[in-house]
């Protein structure tokens, strides 16, 4: 061992296993943990059969012997950084592989353990066998004290007694990393790594313990999994180990954090600030100014409008059946915001219809209606139609979405009582649910107002929609179970388990992104209209958990593949579950202004650049010309980009040839409510967030001349949103972009524009 291992390794209160004596042991086969314990890190050349591992041999620094080869391996240290190479002298290897492992002797189940974008709090949960989507057993219905139950997803265990193990490789992971937060230390620990090797992607593994005192870390190359994971379930992996010559050489490279922390919002803090550290700073690409994306996806949404002798609405799906909330059945805000007529008045059909035809008597919604009239449920159970409440939540922040539209444009005497009284009543059945159990719930009957399948952060959004109901009928007893809601969610989900979780219906209760960023919706809207700084701190909380949702690298996809093909920059994906395990251009379905008013709010550049990465990668997956994707149209876009083979290994990389509503609606979301460059006046402060380039020529008398440079090949509109550093400490109002100006420029050219500080509200 180097001096230089050493001493990182002391710093970081580990040492190298590989040459500490008794811990120098070669580990049971199949399994990564060492046959005693010890805290270290050991250097290990893996033998397979087909896809099991057989044998993982501990070598230390120089040369050793296995078998019939003869292997170096050796490593260097700046700083927190570790670089480990493993090279073939002499002989020959076959179904061979290299690996580093980090052994834990003091581990304790309590620990929090993350995987971002497939593992939190080590899926330590109830599972549900069945594969995608399944079934509830009747346990589950009507049961107050449900623990949370998961699909078949990769897990550590539950149960006391019982070994666990985790095996997936670098495509599972938003940010190739592993890591875990010790409440008893006071403590975290995240292992950081690159996406692949010249053998393919790495392996990720966390092993346990049958009594849960001991752990191993594993990064792997290449990446060797007995089971590949899927969408709820596992199927055979086909990984296998590889050949090697004599001058094959492999180098593993990490960052190893050690550092204290207080909670588990701590912990993720710190992965927010260094989920880029080894993997680089990636690199969106300028495809598509947002104006000429809605001005391609606006008419493909405007045919989805669907009228019979039901109503009118846009259609969510690919047929003619309404889906309320969730994947866009009646969210079309940005088709209000163009202040067209037409638009304007399929809007107000699709209210009449929404509050007509589909309110229960207890004030909630139904999930939505067939074509040939009937209702739809979510889940069912003893008759019962049962209504995701998350999509309940997200027809009630919708209903004061469109009223402040037509507000601000001057319509809002076309805002009929009979919607504002379904509002008032969807705002009082989250009241009185409230009040009787204390949480939402996940799955609600709207008929009676019964909590059905309890206990998941499934109402995440419901709060920002009480805020505003608060706001528009002067009622504080909204804002106060909004606020109740929110702190009982933030302490139980998010500093409690490390996650939120219940949002998706197409999934059971497994940690998804959708909750994470419909819950900072609600924390952004109560900070909003409070003002409160304590709700400022805990939507930083759940931005950093937002965070290791969405992947945060460039991504190498296969050459063949699509994705390959274009060479697209994927950093801004955002994985959909612990059950989906596949990532999305945007997030379902929602703009992220809220990750932009958190900016504002806080200066904090992070969160402006995981809203841009979103952004980008949204408009990679786009179909455009000279860029096909779906090959639906040109503005279509499907809700798979797919770096793990979750869904076979030739699903890596290539798109479906459909389309989602939900995803172009989100495209236009972002082209609507965020501003394509934001400058703060009485600072040389700019931030773009659209497909161009700017830059501040001069600041004069409180006036900003700016370049703006557009090398795409289409022409653009940018808005710009230009405020001083002290309008930007106050909230900003929800419909403030339509007051944003808008400045043509043209392909290819450079134009100057220039913008005076102030508050744009209309």
């Amino acid at each position: 061992m180097s001096h230089q291992v050493w001493r990182l390794c002391s710093s970081l209160g580990i040492f190298v296993g590989a040459l500490a004596g008794a811990h120098c042991v070669e580990p049971s086969s199949a399994s990564w943990l060492p046959t005693q314990p010890g805290d270290g890190i050991r250097f290990l050349v893996c033998s397979y059969d087909r896809s099991r591992l057989t044998e993982a041999k501990p070598i230390a620094i120089g040369k050793h012997s296995i078998r019939d080869a003869v292997w170096s391996c050796s490593s260097g240290q700046l700083g927190s950084e570790l670089t480990v190479t493993f090279r073939l002298l002499e002989g020959k290897a076959t179904s061979t592989g290299v690996a580093v492992a980090f052994d834990f002797s003091k581990w304790s189940p309590k620990n929090y353990v993350l995987v971002p974008g497939v593992v939190y709090n080590g899926n330590r949960f109830h599972t549900l066998k069945g594969g995608y989507m399944p079934e509830f057993p009747p346990s589950m219905f009507f049961n107050p004290k449900l623990p949370l139950t998961t699909s078949d997803n990769p897990l550590l265990s539950v149960e006391p007694g019982e070994p666990g193990k985790i095996e997936l490789l670098t495509g599972n992971a938003s940010t190739p990393a592993m890591g875990f937060f010790d409440p008893a230390d006071h403590s975290g620990f995240l292992l950081l790594t690159e996406q692949k090797s010249r053998l393919g992607n790495h392996g990720l593994f966390i092993e346990e313990n049958a009594s849960q005192d001991q752990a191993t870390l594993v990064v792997s190359a290449p990446g060797v999994r007995d089971k590949a994971a899927q969408f709820g379930g596992f199927a055979e992996s086909g990984d296998k180990g590889t050949t090697w010559k004599p001058g094959d050489s492999v180098t593993l490279k990490f960052q190893i954090l050690r550092f204290s922390a207080a909670s588990i919002p701590d912990f993720l803090d710190r992965f927010a600030q260094v989920r880029k550290l080894v993997t680089g700073p990636n690199h969106p690409r300028n495809l598509v100014p947002m104006s000429e994306l809605s001005d391609v996806v606006v008419p493909r949404f405007s045919r989805r409008w669907t009228k019979g002798p039901l109503g009118g609405w846009y259609a969510p799906e690919n047929d003619n059946n309404f889906q309320l909330g969730w994947v866009s059945g009646f969210m079309q805000t940005p088709m209000l915001a163009l202040n067209d007529s037409v638009e304007r008045g399929r809007i107000c059909e699709q209210l009449d219809f929404v509050t007509s035809k589909l309110q229960g008597k207890s004030g909630y919604f139904y999930a939505g209606i067939m074509a040939d009239g009937r209702l739809r449920a979510d889940r069912t159970t003893k008759a019962r139609l049962l209504a995701l409440t998350r999509k309940n939540g997200d027809a009630l922040l919708m209903f004061f979405k469109f009223f402040k539209i037509l507000r601000a444009q001057g319509y809002g005497d076309l805002i009929k009582p009979t919607w504002k009284e379904s509002a008032r009543r969807l705002a009082e059945a989250f009241c009185t649910t409230w009040a009787n159990h204390g949480q939402f719930g996940q799955y609600l009957d709207p008929a009676d107002g019964s909590i059905c399948v309890f206990n998941t952060t499934g109402g995440a959004i419901a709060p920002a929609g009480l805020v505003l109901a608060s706001e528009y009928f002067h009622e504080p007893r909204y804002l106060r179970v909004a606020s109740a809601a929110a702190r009982s969610y933030f302490h139980r989900d998010v500093e409690g388990l490390g996650l939120t979780n219940g949002a998706c219906g197409d999934i059971s209760q497994d940690p998804d992104s959708e909750t994470a960023f419909g819950f900072l919706e609600s924390l952004i809207a109560l900070y909003g209209v409070t003002g409160d700084s304590s709700w400022l701190t805990k939507a930083r909380a759940e931005a950093n958990l937002a965070s290791t949702w969405v992947l945060s690298y460039d991504a190498e996809f296969p050459p063949q593949s699509q994705i390959g093909k274009l060479r697209s920059h994927m950093a801004g994906a955002v994985f959909a579950s612990a059950q989906n395990k596949h990532a999305a251009p945007g997030i379902c379905t929602s703009s992220g202004d809220d990750l932009f008013k958190l900016y504002r709010a806080t200066g904090e550049v992070r969160y402006a650049e995981l809203i841009r990465d979103i952004q980008h990668a949204a408009v990679e997956a786009v179909d455009m010309p000279g860029h096909p994707t779906t090959g639906t149209g040109f503005g279509a876009c499907m809700e798979r980009i797919q770096p793990t083979d979750a869904e076979g290994k030739g699903a890596i990389g290539n798109f479906y040839p459909t389309q989602n509503a939900w995803t172009e609606l989100d495209n236009l979301m972002m082209a609507t409510e965020l501003p394509g460059v934001y400058v703060q006046t009485d600072r040389h402060s700019i931030f773009v967030f659209d497909h161009v380039e700017a830059r501040i020529v001069e600041r004069r008398d409180g006036v900003v001349t700016l370049a703006l440079t557009n090398r795409t090949a289409y022409d653009a509109r940018v808005s710009v949103f230009a405020e001083s550093s002290q309008a930007a400490k106050k909230p900003l109002d929800y419909v403030a972009y339509l007051g944003w100006p808008k400045f043509e420029v043209p392909s290819g050219k450079t134009v100057t524009a220039r913008v005076r500080a102030g508050r744009q509200d209309p």
